[in-house]
């Protein structure tokens, strides 16, 4: 019969399996861990649920929705107009970025904050005549930076203050190692690492990804016709072969209608102008009857194609170019399926993959994390549909930024809770949900948005894994482990052992949820502290910086996965950056921890 500690490595050894497969979300794993914990006994049932009122899980939420305020309120929005004067130097871009991202990050999520900088990014690159490759994956990284410099940046900084015996860490603490990084990895990133990013440059270079009129047709109703007097939802339901056809805009006499409403009554002579490949066309119009007045064929001049997208974006309709992120509920999804023309108003005009439009019907493209829609609807119901689908408007027709009418709300409520949580006058969770309860009563938001803006995956996650390293703890698993290491630093210097930890950590979070890796090593890094003289708050920030710095994979942080599609990465991609940056990040940290922290 097993012992517990095998039981223990065995229900991990899977976990860790299933994290690296992916084909699992990662909370559903963490969920099935726990459970094996809980069918093994390994966790007792009283305490089994025990992460889901932790302090490191409380103030993930509560900092997730003061993300979501700050966003509102245009505090990172004001910042991202800056930019935009920057130039089209390309070290000048690249070091205002990564060093703004990584400013943002140190105080909002850092997801957020690179999904704000995202549309900034491509637009400065298609302005400077650049692929947006050359930027992205910077952002990213510096997004990643950020977060180490306070214990709010990032969830493995919250989790690892809470496995400290004097106490948690305090809001800045992290500040000189994760500043020292930060700063060092952003030298490194403008001066070199920069050239080490792929070109993935298209044939059109700093042109738009997609072309709207290459694929525009113009269908009229004959006179006669049985549609005639019927609602456009009639046409459009009335047999499959028009699954692969968009209608963009209805044309009457001199009259265009951008999205017209399926309830829409046609008549004699209506021209609708629609999106279809070939075969859906011709299916589309052998069964309706409609003819082709006239087409805009690949070969059309930019002067058609030009009317073409001005038509498509007339009066209160806009087209916007958003990306798929990992949590939005159209993965695995066709657009039809998802009926978006009736419950959203938006249509899906075109996908791009791998920085190539998918030239098949739109019928048939099961949607995927980090693809490019180009997206058709009402101006004043665009991005809150956006947001609800969980898709991040990436580059519009013409650069605009947010609202900023609640800045100095925004800021202020933000400064106030900074300021009680370095006086100690309240705890970080209970300060950090004072203020989110504050910018909710403050209009920044309402409850369902501030609901919304709650990775509840990762809430779940956390939540799952606190007693699932608990039980490693407590069944002798972390020292056994904590003993092999011991066999193998026996004798080293005290630099060395900080570095196995450190760079531990950093390869862990490379094929793990971060959150997971800091939560399962720092047990083993205390573990280690004491036998062999390294003080346990040095082995901690270790782990916390190793945790935070996933540079080598795009599975490594939800930051690396959003810009792989956008910045037309492969997986193998990040590491001609990332590996020579998390050099850099050890060479600075460790000396660094020792200094401060030894």
């Amino acid at each position: 019969m097993l012992s517990e500690q095998w039981l223990v490595f065995l229900i991990l050894g899977v976990t860790l399996g299933l994290f690296v497969w992916n084909r699992l979300r990662f909370d559903v794993v963490a969920m099935l861990a726990l459970l094996a914990m809980a069918v093994t006994g390994l966790v007792p049932a009283e305490e089994l649920f025990e992460g889901f009122g932790h302090p490191a899980v409380i103030t993930v939420a509560a900092v997730l929705v003061i993300s979501q305020g700050l966003v509102n309120g245009g505090v990172v929005d004001a910042v991202a107009r800056l930019l935009a004067r920057v130039g089209h130097n390309a070290i000048l871009q690249v070091v205002t970025l990564t060093l703004v991202v990584a400013l943002c990050s140190a105080f909002i999520n850092n997801v957020g904050a690179l999904a704000l900088l995202m549309p900034v990014a491509v637009w400065m690159s298609r302005q400077a005549g650049r692929s947006p490759s050359l930027l992205l994956m910077p952002l990213a990284f510096g997004s990643l930076l950020g977060g180490t410099m306070t214990l709010i940046g990032t969830p493995p900084n919250i989790i690892i203050a809470s496995y400290r015996e004097a106490g948690s860490f305090g809001l800045f603490d992290f500040a000189p190692v994760g500043l020292a990084i930060t700063v060092a990895g952003i030298l490194f990133i403008g001066l070199i690492g920069w050239r080490l990013t792929p070109r993935r440059d298209d044939p059109d270079e700093g042109g738009k990804l997609f072309s709207v009129g290459d694929y525009v047709t113009e269908l009229q109703v004959p006179e006669g016709s049985d549609y005639a007097g019927s609602t456009l939802h009639n046409l459009l339901t009335s047999g499959d072969s028009e699954k692969g056809l968009v209608v963009l805009a209805l044309i009457r006499g001199e009259q265009t209608s951008p999205a017209p409403s399926t309830f829409t009554v046609l008549r004699d002579r209506d021209v609708l102008l629609v999106e279809a490949d070939t075969e859906s066309l011709q299916d589309f119009v052998d069964h309706t009857g409609l003819i082709l007045p006239h087409s805009v064929s690949e070969e059309a001049e930019g002067e058609s194609r030009q009317d073409a997208e001005k038509q498509l974006a007339a009066g209160d309709v806009k087209l916007i170019e958003a990306v798929v992120s990992p949590s939005s509920r159209l993965i695995g999804h066709t657009a039809n399926r998802l009926n978006l023309r009736e419950r959203y108003g938006l249509n899906i005009v075109a996908v791009a993959r791998q920085g190539h439009r998918v030239k098949q019907r739109l019928a048939d493209i099961r949607l995927r994390n980090g693809d490019i829609l180009l997206v058709q609807g009402f101006e004043d119901s665009l991005n809150g549909a956006l947001q609800t689908l969980g898709c991040l408007p990436l580059a519009e027709r013409g650069l605009t930024f947010g609202r900023e009418k609640k800045l100095v709300l925004a800021g202020g409520l933000f400064a106030a809770a900074v300021v009680v949580i370095v006086t100690g006058w309240l705890t970080p969770p209970v300060a950090l949900v004072a203020c989110a309860v504050a910018m909710v009563l403050g209009g920044l938001m309402d409850t369902t948005e501030s609901y919304r803006a709650i990775d509840w995956s990762v809430i779940v996650l956390l939540a799952a894994m606190i007693p699932v390293g608990g039980a490693l703890e407590t069944t002798g698993g972390a020292q056994v482990i904590a003993g092999q290491i011991l066999a193998v630093a026996k004798g080293q210097a005290t630099w060395m052992v900080l570095t196995i930890i450190l760079a531990g950590s950093m390869l862990l979070s490379n094929v793990v949820n971060n959150a997971a890796a800091a939560i399962l090593m720092a047990p083993i890094a205390l573990g280690i502290a004491s036998p062999l003289g390294l003080a346990s708050d040095a082995a901690l920030m270790a782990v916390a910086i190793g945790a935070s710095c996933a540079f080598l994979t795009p599975i490594g942080h939800q930051s690396n996965a959003l810009v792989m599609e956008p910045g037309g990465y492969r997986f193998g991609d990040y590491w001609r950056l990332g590996l020579p940056l998390s050099v850099v990040v050890i060479a600075v940290a460790v000396p660094v921890i020792l200094w401060i922290w030894a």
